[in-house]
């Protein structure tokens, strides 16, 4: 490895920055915060740190609706709070990541503000804008994600403009090319700051049908009918667009004028995922992508075996980012507890099958405490999402509620004030300072020092062997074999093979043979 693709076959701790340390005491965390528990992220042996959105915000969508692209929202600090977190975080050896929202600004952006005046002022075309249908209907069926059509009516223009999420979040054209430049300057602003590449938030969300062709529907009988309409749909035209190829390559020119800076997109689609992550990783385009594969509840070895071998047989010059929890979904330990001996039992088997994958890896926090989702009354939510299509969708405040530091007190360490959203007692326990947890961190401690002193874990290949349900069993770079039991049940393997045991939980080898208790899992060095 060298330091220009240090990003490859690393591990990034997500922070979600509302909820990670409240340091002056309004109840939402800050920068300041950040600042001060850096060291517990660098103790656990992460490559990076991302940070979701901390700019300038009306927070109608907790950050994702920008009204500044330069400059950080006061309720997280300010800019000079930013720059000594970078050092800082450099000081530890921490990589710093920041999320870009760049398909979509906040309604109150000046630019946004300045373009529904007129259709003939200079920000007129920075978004994207059309004539209703003669019969005053919107231009075309495209729903938002948020709920009901994508199109709202604006007075001023006497014309619809487009929003994949909320209304409050209008979609920038990136068929103008002073969109493209804009944007591209925003995000030199950050690399001349010092961060060192972009989490990018929507990816495929740039570009829509110049046309405003309809989206294809999908086939669904009532009975399989999505609670939210965006779902009962092909996306063709309202995003996915093939003019998104072009622009991720002038993102990736930019970022190679820097030395060691990369860019990790978020997949957001349901029909072709991971082939568009491969296509959006070959060539000079984004080094790393996501999609939301392994974010479901799905758990059998077919499965986690099919996601790997399909990128990498379509894909095969191109790099995925792989992860279990983030802030958009209920957490893994949570979602996989159906297959579990008990909480601390999928906790540990998900740090050993998450961090032996062949991709990189992002955690989200909480994760190394083996954090659960939190349950929330309908009263306690802020989450758009959750309150439109509650209760089908619960939305995305469970996972988002704030880190436990301590279970000494009712607000966690977190906060000397009452939290922005509740810390309930199933949290508490899983505070930092706890036993359980303790024992979490433990073994991702000891697994990402094994990941980051072996290539073969870091970039080597995956061959799958031939097992059977509930068994997942690959060897990486045929130097390491790693076999994982995903059922409450035990179970053996027969390895047939000689090595080193590296790691074990609830697992041992002996002459070959692997046994393997419920949720047990083994890493042997051969």
């Amino acid at each position: 490895m060298t330091e220009n693709n240090w990003w490859k076959g690393s591990v990034t701790y997500q922070i979600y920055p509302r909820s990670f340390q409240d340091d002056n005491g309004d109840g939402v965390g800050d920068i300041k915060g950040i600042t001060r528990r850096l060291p517990h992220i660098a103790d656990l042996g992460v490559d990076a740190i991302w940070l979701s959105p901390i700019f300038t915000s009306p927070m109608a969508d907790m950050g994702y609706d920008i009204s500044n692209y330069k400059d950080i929202d006061p309720s997280f600090g300010t800019l000079e709070d930013f720059d000594e977190m970078v050092a800082r975080a450099h000081e530890l050896g921490l990589k710093v990541i920041v999320d870009q929202v760049i398909s979509h600004s906040s309604d109150e952006h000046p630019f946004f503000q300045e373009s529904r005046q007129s259709t003939d002022n200079p920000k007129a075309d920075w978004y994207v804008w059309a004539d209703p249908n003669p019969d005053g209907s919107a231009p075309n069926n495209w729903m938002s994600i948020f709920g009901g059509i994508a199109w709202e009516w604006d007075t001023r223009r006497k014309q619809y403009y487009f929003h994949n999420f909320l209304k409050k979040q209008p979609d920038f054209n990136f068929h103008n090319p002073e969109v493209q430049d804009y944007m591209l300057g925003v995000m030199r602003f950050w690399l001349d700051r010092g961060v060192d590449g972009f989490r990018l938030d929507t990816v495929n969300f740039y570009y829509h049908d110049n046309e405003l062709r309809s989206d294809p529907p999908l086939k669904n009988s009532i009975k399989d009918r999505p609670a939210n309409p965006y779902n009962m749909l092909f996306h063709t035209y309202s995003k996915n667009r093939p003019e998104n190829i072009a622009f991720l390559e002038r993102m990736r020119a930019l970022l190679d004028e820097y030395d060691a800076r990369t860019m990790v997109g978020e997949v957001g689609e349901a029909n072709r995922p991971i082939e568009m992550m491969g296509e959006y990783t070959t060539g000079k385009r984004l080094h790393m992508a996501y999609s939301f594969e392994m974010l479901n509840y799905e758990f059998n070895a077919a499965h986690f075996r099919k996601q790997i071998t399909r990128f990498f047989d379509l894909a095969p010059n191109g790099w995925p980012c792989w992860a279990f929890s983030n802030h958009d979904v209920v957490r893994h330990v949570t979602r996989w507890m159906p297959h579990a001996n008990d909480q601390n039992s999928i906790a540990h088997l998900s740090a050993g099958l998450l961090l032996s994958l062949q991709g990189s890896i992002c955690m989200y926090q909480g994760e190394e405490l083996g954090q659960t989702e939190t349950v929330l009354e309908y009263h306690e939510l802020t989450d758009p999402q959750g309150i439109t299509f509650w209760p089908a969708d619960k939305g995305r405040d469970g996972c988002r509620t704030p880190m436990v530091w301590s279970d000494s007190d009712d607000n966690a360490g977190f906060s000397s004030a009452q939290p922005w959203l509740p810390i309930k007692p199933n949290q508490r326990s899983r505070a930092a300072s706890t036993a359980d947890a303790q024992a979490v961190m433990a073994t991702y401690r000891s697994l990402l020092g094994l990941r980051r002193e072996n290539e073969a874990l870091r970039t080597g290949n995956t061959t799958f062997l031939d097992t059977d349900e509930p068994i997942l069993a690959f060897t990486r770079a045929d130097q390491v074999l790693c076999v994982f039991n995903l059922s409450n049940s035990a179970t053996t393997f027969a390895a047939n093979r000689d090595g080193t045991v590296m790691f074990a939980q609830n697992a041992n080898m002996h002459n070959g043979a692997i046994e393997l208790g419920p949720n047990g899992f083994i890493w042997v060095a051969l």
